[in-house]
């Protein structure tokens, strides 16, 4: 199966991953799991609902020892099924994904998230599950929003592909302890924000009022902090052709948000992912961090409960929040499973109630099951409790990214990741930066509108 391609900015063809012949021997070997009931190709077959499945984890080593509980009472449960668990980071699951597509050597579930789905749809790797989901447990059980995130992001067919198991959201957290010593308020406000990122910072005693995420997945974070304090509220003009990525109000606030680099934060910052950046913010004297609810328990193992607080993002000049969606995450059923009876038992066992709150407990994110999320431990931690509220409260407004585009997470990431750190190195300006990643989200919004409209 071929790998949809676009023409780039700059003229050339390109994939959204390259196939290296070692990445698929290595794959291989964990191919789609079977019980002997039939291979599957292309179609896949729904198998006996026995056997062994493999299961793709897209956020491997963060989640590897809740997704191992979690498997443990599935197959507790369901003693004909054995469960292989395969951890992937998050910063290598899209490549590892869409070589496997390849090589034909897909897993029988995988992790399947808001930005990914679109650009795994689009090659046809997916099951459609709203039949599944119509006739299982799980009917009328889960947060209609999540699943209406999800099917709008499938790429506009209006089917479900992914079964939401959680919804996030950004967070500001910040040390209360280094805040009361230095007399400073909460920083509600980004004016609050940028003020205490500078009085905190003591660069001779290695302390910094702030960390920034320069390494993967920075461009999101940006995204937050632009959206954030321009208040724009839709990604897309008037005319839905155009993003407002590039507007001025959000090239101002580029500038100012990349200016914080080296000077009230780490050097070290221009290369760190959430892990290195979370791990940082954990061990040292940084005031400030922006992350999502997912390393909340992270900081309480680090910190405990009394030195630091995780708020809502600022608010902005009209005193109105705006924020940028986070990517509602999920799992998968990919098409060529051999087994797909019993890669479905294994989706609906993860998602349904007691699984869905253990999970979300240990991740600290909302859960997809209703009636997880009526569960004692979401009050009892605060990041979760007051991300929920403002999320439902108005006094929120998010700014819906395009995960929809097949191309949305290659442009946010691995085509532009390595330009937003020569905009921290003051090697390219905020303005050419958010030009060229407004030029290739046009282009494929352009494309995107031609096939579905």
């Amino acid at each position: 199966m071929k790998i949809s391609n676009r023409r780039s900015s700059t003229g050339g063809r390109r994939t959204s991953a390259a196939v290296a012949l070692s990445a698929v021997l290595a794959l291989t070997a964990t191919a789609c799991g079977d019980d002997g009931s039939g291979t599957g190709g292309d179609k896949g077959a729904e198998g006996s609902g026995k056997g062994k499945i493999v299961f793709w984890d897209n956020n491997g080593g963060v989640r590897t020892d809740i997704w191992k509980e979690i498997i443990a009472d599935f197959e507790k449960a369901n003693p004909d099924i054995e469960v292989e668990y395969v951890g992937i980071p998050s910063t290598d699951y899209q490549s590892k994904v869409d070589t496997a597509i390849q090589a034909d050597s897909l897993p029988d579930v995988g992790g399947v998230g808001a930005a990914m789905l679109a650009g795994f749809a689009a090659q046809n790797a997916l099951e459609p599950l709203d039949d599944r989901l119509a006739k299982s447990s799980l009917s009328g059980k889960l947060n209609e929003d999540m699943v209406a995130s999800l099917k709008a992001a499938g790429g506009g067919d209006g089917k479900l592909y992914s079964v939401p198991t959680s919804a996030n959201n950004g967070v500001l957290y910040y040390r209360t302890d280094l805040f009361k010593k230095a007399g400073l308020d909460e920083p509600t406000t980004w004016d609050k924000f940028y003020e205490a990122a500078e009085k905190l910072t003591d660069a001779g005693k290695n302390e910094f009022g702030y960390t920034i995420r320069g390494g993967s997945g920075s461009i999101a974070q940006a995204l937050d902090a632009m959206y954030g304090q321009s208040g724009i509220t839709s990604f897309w003009d008037a005319s839905g052709e155009k993003t407002t990525v590039n507007d001025p109000k959000n090239v101002a606030a580029l500038e100012k948000y990349a200016a914080l680099y080296k000077k009230v934060t780490p050097a070290a910052d221009l290369n760190n992912d959430f892990t290195k950046m979370v791990a940082q913010w954990d061990s040292g004297t940084i005031g400030m961090l922006n992350h999502n609810l997912g390393s909340y328990q992270d900081h309480v193992k680090a910190l405990g409960t009394d030195k630091f607080r995780g708020i809502p993002q600022p608010v902005g000049s009209a005193g109105k929040r705006v924020q940028v969606s986070n990517p509602v995450d999920g799992m998968g059923l990919f098409k060529s499973s051999g087994n797909k009876e019993a890669a479905w038992k294994f989706i609906e066992f993860a998602t349904s109630h007691e699984e869905n709150s253990k999970f979300n407990e240990a991740a600290g994110q909302v859960p997809s099951n209703n009636d997880a999320a009526k569960d004692a431990w979401i009050s009892e931690a605060e990041p979760t409790k007051l991300a929920a509220a403002a999320l439902t409260d108005g006094s929120t407004t998010i700014v819906q990214l395009p995960y929809y585009l097949p191309d949305w997470n290659t442009i946010s990431k691995a085509d532009n990741e390595p330009n937003f750190q020569k905009v921290l190195n003051g090697d390219m300006s905020a303005k050419e930066f958010l030009d060229t990643v407004a030029e290739q989200l046009n282009e494929a919004q352009a494309e995107w509108t031609e096939r579905n409209g």
